[in-house]
């Protein structure tokens, strides 16, 4: 694996969790009411999920796994490589599901889910980057 590709997109992805971490209002109410915050939230939790599927891509293609066809698949390979924990591969399933309803269906975004996630769930983006980390330093 190259080294560099793997700790710029990590890098990249710790970026994207402090934004949305430093961008959270303190209640539902005010991410419902301001546009921008919603854009800012959606925007780096979307890019989140996409570093997260470059990252375990980049892992998988130095491997003799044949290359997922789904963004989700990309987690349970890195499963079967035992690259992340199953506990991390549901939850990145689960948010691969968030970012294709906030890239495909953004009209019909539920915001007391961005406000949820954002408020209790990036430490699942922050798991994965530790777990890929320690996966890739092994490897070395």
């Amino acid at each position: 694996m190259d080294e560099v590709i793997v700790t710029q997109k990590l890098e990249s992805l710790r970026r994207c969790t402090q934004r949305v971490e430093e961008k959270t209002p303190s209640s539902v109410d005010q991410l419902i009411l301001d546009p921008d915050l919603q854009d800012i939230l959606v925007l780096n939790l979307t890019r989140a999920v996409q570093l997260c599927v470059d990252i375990g891509s980049h892992v998988i293609s130095e491997s003799n796994e044949l290359t997922p066809s789904t963004m989700g698949d990309v987690f349970s390979t890195l499963e079967k490589l035992e690259a992340i924990s199953p506990t991390t591969c549901e939850s990145m399933k689960k948010a691969v599901g968030f970012r294709n309803v906030a890239v495909h269906n953004y009209d019909v975004i539920n915001w007391e889910i961005v406000y949820t996630i954002s408020q209790e769930y990036l430490v699942d983006f922050r798991r994965f980057a530790k777990e890929v980390a320690d996966y890739f330093q092994a490897s070395r």
